[in-house]
């Protein structure tokens, strides 16, 4: 009888710690993307003085990405200084990056001690070559996230990785695209908002012109002004402008 007793709360304990149905499934195995790894060298350089930055507070407005985002330093400086100048910007970019290198510094850094009243994040292009578009997509969630956790009240404008490659047919913009159609159902209609403003930089014929990108993914000057007016309606209603 004591056996029996036992043997039914052995049963009642293991059939409440199991599993439930389809939840392996659910959980997503580890992957790069999603592992938190810096960078050494000039990239921790540039990383220290971003959180230098943003320690001095008076942020307002946060761009997130790689080096097309760090261009609003070079090609997009005289576009930055119109649309961003008086709008406490800090740009948190930095050339080469990858989803788990930005996954690192957020978590290093990046937004202490700030609760900027919009991000724009635009980053994943460099994991193309590596990466399979669900664990890109995985990263930039992971990204949102953060974003939700550290910064609640931040308003977040989620971009479409930018097309790269001279026509549709380049397989590392099809990565892109297929990354953008999974990113785009990360907007809630509350705090994240989604946005792909791909095709103001091509052609009628999907081509990518080199006076947009000269190497076919970063972009002109030209490139940059495409850039801000696209997403300026967004910009100004998200900052409540």
């Amino acid at each position: 009888m004591r056996f029996a007793m036992r043997w039914a709360l052995l049963s009642v304990l293991a059939a409440t710690l199991a599993p439930l149905p389809g939840f392996a499934q659910q959980t997503k195995p580890a992957h790069d993307a999603v592992t938190p790894v810096p960078r050494g060298g000039s990239w921790m350089t540039r990383h220290e003085a971003m959180n230098k930055r943003v320690a001095q507070g008076n942020v307002d407005l946060v761009f997130i990405g790689d080096s097309i985002t760090q261009g609003w330093e070079g090609n997009g400086k005289q576009v930055w200084e119109e649309y961003y100048g008086d709008r406490n910007a800090v740009n948190l970019g930095i050339g080469g990056d990858r989803t788990q290198h930005v996954i690192w510094r957020l978590d290093n850094g990046n937004l202490e001690g700030i609760s900027p009243d919009l991000a724009v994040i635009m980053i994943g292009t460099n994991n193309s070559r590596s990466n399979k578009p669900e664990e890109i997509a995985d990263g930039v969630e992971q990204i949102i996230e953060q974003l939700k956790t550290k910064t609640p009240e931040t308003e977040i404008l989620l971009l479409g990785i930018f097309p790269r490659g001279a026509t549709p047919e380049d397989p590392l913009r099809q990565v892109n695209e297929k990354t953008n159609q999974m990113i785009s159902k990360f907007a809630d209609g509350q705090q994240v908002h989604y946005l792909d403003i791909g095709k103001e930089f091509l052609g009628e014929d999907g081509s990518l012109s080199k006076e947009i990108m000269p190497d076919l993914l970063h972009l002109s000057p030209q490139g940059y002004e495409i850039w801000a007016k696209s997403i300026e309606p967004k910009v100004k209603e998200l900052l409540a402008q």
